[in-house]
């Protein structure tokens, strides 16, 4: 479906100054007509950002009006002041769509340390307040406003029927780097106008993310801010959704999730190619995970991607020290559909005619199958580049 925004929900984007370049927004806001059953997932990391510390009080809840976002800034490391500079945020935000503070999540991406400007973040709030809308262009300047090095605003629709009744998702995503499973410095909001109660909300959420957003990695560093955040506000009519049309909602959510979560590596810094990791043949999800993450964390597999190179070694080489028994003779290996690596021995294969093939398409697509069980996961990450390096070398200086 075309980008929009579900019914009842209004969204918009501004630059407040926070960043030095005016052609970057910093500033972001989504509110609901009417109150939310909110649900949220956040950061596994001991050391956690202010706005995380505001949104776990909060959700899950019933009565969420919107979400206040800001980039360049993470409001992390900050002590009491940063906490005293989200709530701030929050009772900022309320004044200006009308409800109370406690109706509002913060969330903060961007620079560790450095507490928030506040001379710039509380006109902004009053100044991007009056520029909601509901239209495609104001869902792009709010994706717009949530970014950092991303370089391309990460959005993704959908929409189901249950009952006769047109139900519709959208979610908004940031993330290039620092991205690591348990989230990372990513932020995501699901917007949809179906009716939820809060526990199933929360239970959804935490499963779409399981199979999502804790599927990805950069260069596994899991940061102090991640948050994903889902709005239902009820706007599209009905009963509170149960039994089959819940696992019908279920299925969307985690289409959703897996778009915007696909959509972060895919986007990495420097990043020439999207690697999508299958293992099949576990004896456990949990173990097939664990081999998936291994590999793809391993920086000789994602060099070897960067370079077209088909380098089977590293790749089977990584799951073996992934710590899950297996047994090796009965490994085979799959990369853009070509066997490379058969029940434990090399195979022959036309090296330059993978690499070529490599080269000529950014996705990237490995899969390795084991022989000890039924149980199988799905990991995407991206290659790792110079330009990688580089970007990060000179993220302050």
């Amino acid at each position: 479906m075309a980008d929009q925004l579900p019914k009842g929900f209004r969204a918009a984007g501004l630059y407040t100054g926070v960043k030095r370049n005016p052609d970057k927004l910093d500033l972001s806001l989504i509110v609901s007509e009417q109150p939310c059953v909110a649900a949220g997932v956040f950061t596994q990391n001991l050391v956690f950002a202010a706005p995380v510390k505001l949104c776990r009080e909060r959700t899950p809840s019933d009565s969420i009006r919107g979400v206040v976002i800001n980039s360049g800034n993470a409001n992390a490391c900050t002590g009491d002041q940063g906490d005293r500079d989200a709530e701030a945020m929050a009772a900022a935000t309320a004044s200006a769509v009308a409800c109370q503070p406690k109706q509002i999540l913060v969330l903060s991406t961007g620079v560790i340390g450095e507490l928030m400007p506040m001379e710039k973040i509380l006109p902004g709030i009053k100044a991007v307040a009056g520029k909601l809308a509901a239209g495609a262009d104001a869902l792009t300047a709010a994706a717009r406003g949530m970014m950092t090095t991303d370089t391309r605003p990460k959005i993704a629709c959908r929409s189901l029927t249950i009952d006769g009744r047109t139900i519709s998702l959208c979610g908004v995503a940031k993330g290039a780097a620092m991205i690591g499973p348990n989230l990372a410095t990513m932020l995501a909001v699901v917007m949809t106008d179906a009716k939820l109660n809060a526990d199933d909300a929360q239970r959804l959420l935490h499963d779409a993310a399981d199979e999502s957003f804790n599927c990805i990695s950069v260069e596994g560093h899991t940061s102090t801010n991640d948050s994903v955040i889902l709005l239902a506000n009820g706007a599209a009519g009905g009963p509170v959704l149960t039994g089959e049309a819940l696992c019908k909602f279920r299925g969307t959510l985690v289409e959703i999730c897996e778009d915007l979560a696909q959509s972060i590596p895919a986007d990495g810094e420097g990043a020439t190619h999207l690697i999508t990791v299958e293992v099949h043949g576990c004896r456990t999800r949990d173990d097939a995970i664990q081999i998936a993450k291994t590999i793809a964390d391993s920086p000789l597999v994602k060099t070897a991607i960067a370079g077209n190179d088909p380098n089977w070694g590293r790749i089977v080489s990584a799951a073996g020290y992934a710590g899950v028994d297996f047994d090796a003779s009965k490994v085979c290996l799959h990369l853009n559909g070509s066997l490379l690596y058969e029940r434990g021995q090399p195979v022959r294969f036309n090296g330059d005619a993978v690499s070529a093939a490599m080269a000529a398409d950014r996705n990237t697509g490995i899969v390795l199958l084991l022989d000890e069980g039924e149980a199988s996961a799905r990991f995407w990450t991206s290659d790792l580049t110079a330009e990688y390096v580089r970007l990060n070398a000179d993220y302050r200086t």
